[in-house]
């Protein structure tokens, strides 16, 4: 802030180093000055005082990325209230204003591909590598379930890989209340690995909205398998409908999507568990494939972790082009332009909603939970208790399992894994400053 009284007359400001002052910068200035009327001076020299100015960053040094030692475990958010945006809010809406705007004007919105409903050349290899990873995370997963022991409350979703389940009393299930917090453990299965997230497949996903009266007459499928297909694979069974014409839409109104076309006929599914298609689901997934031979299970572990990674970059690349909508209430996922209307939701003040969706744009987690677990360095150690919970850290389910199956962990799990930590006794936790 520079003071300069009205009575000064004729006066110019200079620095001691003859150096123009940058009052744009975010700097305090205090200085004030006075000449009377009667003073004849015309140059005054002048030291331009800086209290608070930030120095100067200069262009030429590069910060070193230096890698944390531990970072905070994932939180858990609560259910009384909704999901936040990914995206702003006001972004949002600026975005609406925008659009609105131009349909107003009767000008177009301009959408590139995928958005007008063509495929992009380039993402197309990408969405098979997601789809052959996805079968071989499977594959690889159901061999090491039968060698790596987990447990699974029957009460709540929490997952514990070791030989028997934790003493942590964190249970939120229905009946938490009666144990007073204890889990209750039986023996788990893949889907307590790998979350099933399904989404319903449709041939057009331009075409007309799911309505809750017509749920059934859509398949709902793994929804990486559908975000695959949008992006380009090709499954007889499921067919999807390739444009050769983009859409045009006219602010939030299709005003040309080359027609409804009838989806034609699907071969007959095999029912069998050795058929293609039972190999992009997870179901009956321990019963296809039999247990490794010891010799084999460090190889899988690692052939399962790196296609965990490049299913989880995959899906990261094709969700940042094709859209996905996410309810943000239930964990439901659709993946398409626009969410359905079907009324199947339950949670957080469903009724005053009818029980539809309340859809915003979905994560990769949302799409591909990771679902973390508690770490565990011996499987044959001591439970872990709940006094000393602030010491362990936390893995996604499938790196704890290859981990304890001879695989490598990747660097960015390690920090949340707090592996540089030495657990104490339950004596020596009261010691711990």
């Amino acid at each position: 802030m520079l003071l300069v009284s009205p009575a000064c007359r004729g006066v110019y400001l200079q620095t001691i180093d003859s150096k123009p002052i940058d009052f744009s910068a975010k700097a305090s200035y205090a200085i004030c000055f006075q000449i009377p009327r009667s003073t004849p001076i015309r140059k005054c020299s002048m030291m331009l005082v800086c209290f608070n100015k930030k120095p100067t960053q200069q262009s030429s040094f590069k910060k070193r990325h230096v890698s944390t030692q531990n970072v905070d475990l994932p939180p858990i958010l609560p259910k009384n209230k909704k999901k936040p945006y990914p995206v702003p809010f006001k972004q949002i809406q600026e975005e609406g204003r925008k659009d609105k705007k131009l349909a107003e004007m009767g000008i177009e919105k301009h959408l590139d591909p995928p958005k007008n409903g063509l495929l992009v050349p380039n993402l197309v290899p990408v969405a098979y590598q997601v789809i052959d990873n996805w079968k071989l995370l499977i594959k690889g997963l159901a061999q090491l379930l039968h060698v790596v022991p987990v447990f699974a409350c029957s009460e709540c979703g929490a997952v514990h890989v070791a030989n028997a389940g934790h003493n942590i009393k964190d249970c939120n299930g229905p009946t938490n209340s009666q144990r007073r917090g204890s889990h209750s453990w039986v023996k788990g299965t893949i889907n307590d690995i790998l979350i099933p997230v399904d989404s319903y497949h449709m041939y057009d996903p331009f075409g007309r909205r799911i309505k809750h009266e017509t749920r059934f007459d859509y398949e709902r499928i793994p929804a990486i398998v559908v975000l695959c297909i949008q992006a380009g694979v090709e499954i007889p069974e499921y067919p999807c409908r390739r444009r050769t014409q983009p859409i045009r839409m006219l602010g939030k109104r299709v005003i040309d999507r080359g027609g409804y076309v009838r989806e034609p006929d699907k071969p007959q599914a095999s029912s069998s568990l050795l058929s293609p298609i039972a190999e992009l689901d997870t179901l009956g997934a321990c019963e296809r494939y039999p247990p490794p031979t010891p010799e084999d299970i460090p190889k899988i572990a690692q052939e399962t972790m790196d296609a965990y990674e490049k299913v989880r970059l995959g899906v990261t690349k094709l969700m940042k082009k094709f859209t996905v909508k996410a309810c943000g209430y239930c964990s439901e996922v659709h993946v398409g332009p626009w969410g359905h209307s079907v009324k199947l939701c339950g949670e957080f003040k469903h009724q005053w909603r009818d029980g539809k969706h309340g859809w915003q744009d979905a994560l990769v987690d949302e799409v591909f939970p990771p679902n973390y677990v508690w770490h565990v360095r011996d499987l044959n150690g001591n439970p872990l208790t709940g006094n000393l919970r602030r010491f362990y850290g936390k893995a996604p389910a499938l790196v704890e399992i290859g981990m304890h199956s001879g695989a490598r962990v990747p660097n960015r799990y390690k920090a949340m894994m707090r592996l540089d930590i030495i657990v104490p006794d339950s004596e020596e936790a009261d010691m711990v400053a």
